[in-house]
């Protein structure tokens, strides 16, 4: 690790800061030229703990970046991930209170919530199947704590800012109908995603490592080293199969997954 526990300590006080504040820091790796995926986490880890130290619960989970195309255009191999807290959920169908937010986004989403403790190393995709009570429809909200082009240089923030940015998340909307993990094939759960009315957005649930019980199964074994694992009851965020959707004040985003029925949101 390149940042020492000061520094670490320091950008996790910034990004809770920005959060407050509504004003966004500068880029992490702009500040940091030699900061790594390790010290990414530290600060999202830090960061976490001054919400829980506020009262917050861990709720569970998000994985990010599970497409080939933004791996690629990150130059990175493998997802990332966040942590979902108890105050990100919002009610189907609600509102979200655009106030708290800087520049939100939305993704549509597979959400799995366990049934069973899951744990790595070598955890599979059968082993995720095995350990989920139910699989639903969601929404995630995207925030971002940290600029997303950097005005003196114009750099676009990196994998570094991402990860340290709790993986960019805000908010999750769950809703439509709770499927059980076995009685359909989750790759071909698709979704039509509308904004105001207007489909802009579809997807189908493989794009996420060509099944999304793949990307659990990389967080589960991704956070073995650190002594933890998937607890029952947890929602882990499997990753978007679609182009996150900007929004602002007013709009009304809904995604329709058919069969297994829609989720929507209004940011008021």
């Amino acid at each position: 690790m390149a940042l020492s526990k000061d520094d670490i300590q320091a950008c996790a006080s910034r990004l809770h800061q920005a959060e407050k504040t509504r004003v966004q820091i500068r880029q992490l790796s702009q500040d940091f030229p030699g900061i790594s995926i390790a010290d990414a986490y530290a600060i999202q880890k830090a960061w976490v703990d001054v919400k829980i130290a506020e009262g917050r619960v861990v709720k569970g989970h998000k994985i990010g970046l599970t497409s080939k195309a933004m791996q690629s255009a990150l130059n990175i191999d493998e997802p990332d991930s966040g942590v979902l807290l108890d105050d990100m959920f919002f009610a189907d169908g609600g509102s979200i209170p655009t106030e708290r937010f800087i520049a939100t986004r939305v993704e549509a989403e597979l959400a799995f919530v366990m049934s069973k403790r899951l744990s790595g190393p070598d955890c599979t995709m059968f082993d995720v199947l095995n350990a989920t009570e139910f699989v639903v429809p969601a929404l995630e909200i995207l925030d971002t704590r940290i600029e997303r082009v950097d005005i003196r240089t114009k750099a676009t923030r990196k994998i570094f800012d991402t990860i340290a940015d709790n993986a960019a998340n805000a908010g999750i909307v769950l809703g439509g109908r709770p499927i059980r993990p076995l009685d359909a094939d989750l790759r071909w759960i698709g979704s039509l995603c509308f904004k105001n009315g207007q489909l802009v957005e579809t997807g189908l649930a493989a794009g996420v490592l060509n099944h999304p019980a793949t990307a659990v199964a990389w967080l589960a074994n991704k956070i073995a080293p650190l002594g933890l694992a998937l607890e029952p009851g947890q929602v882990v965020l499997a990753g978007s199969f679609i182009r996150p959707i900007e929004t602002r004040k007013g709009d009304t985003i809904q995604a329709d997954y058919g069969a297994y029925g829609s989720v929507s949101c209004y940011f008021a």
